[in-house]
């Protein structure tokens, strides 16, 4: 399956526009977002490979200096021509590469879009009705149209534009959650799901236990049951501003979901150690030694990582 290029073309131009400093549009650019579900993707395929090309280009050495040469009769080109030329250049070849990546970087085998973040890489994803997925460091998401989305793993912020005809629906470790007009942020992490709910309500397995979750609740699956909870609604999602919390988590969950956010690696074999409390990612991502005295462990180097481990 490929996407049509004229919308290709448009979403290239839209990714190529908002990136400028003083773009305005943004009305114009909602409006092209809503007015067909295949915008919001084909815009986001565009973005991801933007990002790509970034970095193959950034790769490419820079240019010989040209040697001197005698002058040469005036011409009519305005000082600067040839700097804004290769800024062009550089435009041009991000462009082309879009086009390429584009075709092989949209869709899963069964025609889902699948997106994933790389460890520490956070992601904003615009759906073609309005609503948004924000997608946290090191995490899978499916969507399968606008609609209806699978979390592979990870965790992702939803603010969806409530349907009563239409809900969204989310598949995550197996269980079905139904948005009722909703924020909500979701992690898997192995077989521990945890749902936390800001605006709205979401309902939990709607076919089996039905547990429906309003502003500041929370549901944990752990060892197969869930387990309610309140949590701060103010709190959900604190990921996207650079703060993590846990509760009776072990110590290789924490090194997990600290690799997961930061992007740097850590380890731990304690699994019976477990401890609470909220960690603010910058002071880490600066100094992972800083952790030893927030959580009273010990933090150590290991190759290209460090290990976590009680004192």
């Amino acid at each position: 399956m490929s996407i049509d290029p004229s919308i290709r073309d448009a979403a290239l131009a839209w990714a190529m526009a908002t990136r400028a400093p003083d773009f305005a549009d943004w009305d114009g650019f909602a409006a092209w977002l809503e007015a067909d579900p295949a915008h919001a993707g084909a815009y986001d395929a565009v973005q991801y490979a933007l990002e790509d090309a970034d970095a193959v280009l950034a790769a490419l050495p820079e240019p010989e200096p040209e040697p001197v040469a005698a002058p040469e009769p005036a011409n009519d080109n305005p000082p600067g021509w040839l700097a804004g030329r290769r800024a062009w250049l550089g435009g041009a070849i991000a462009a082309s590469l879009v086009v390429a990546l584009t075709s092989v970087l949209w869709f899963g085998p069964g025609g889902e879009q699948l997106y994933r973040t790389a460890p520490g890489e956070t992601r904003l994803i615009a759906l073609g009705d309005g609503s948004t997925v924000e997608l946290a460091g090191g995490s899978t998401l499916a969507l399968e149209g606008t609609r209806a989305a699978r979390l592979e793993g990870g965790q992702a912020l939803f603010t969806i534009r409530h349907d009563a005809a239409n809900p969204f629906v989310l598949t995550a470790g197996g269980e079905r959650l139904v948005d009722a007009g909703t924020v909500f942020d979701v992690r898997l992490a192995g077989e521990t799901l945890d749902v936390a709910v800001a605006e709205g309500a979401v309902i939990v397995d709607p076919q089996g236990q039905a547990i429906r979750l309003d502003p500041g609740e929370r549901a944990v699956r752990q060892g197969g049951r869930f387990r309610r909870a309140a949590v701060d609604s103010a709190a959900v999602g604190e990921w996207r501003k650079g703060r993590i919390s846990f509760e009776s988590a072990s110590l290789a969950e924490i090194a997990a979901e600290l690799t997961r956010a930061t992007g740097t690696r850590f380890t731990s074999t304690d699994t019976a150690t477990r401890l609470s409390g909220s960690i603010a990612l910058a002071d880490v991502r600066a100094d992972p030694q800083a952790l030893g005295p927030l959580l009273a462990v010990r933090v150590t180097r290991a190759g290209d990582g460090w290990t976590i481990a009680a004192r």
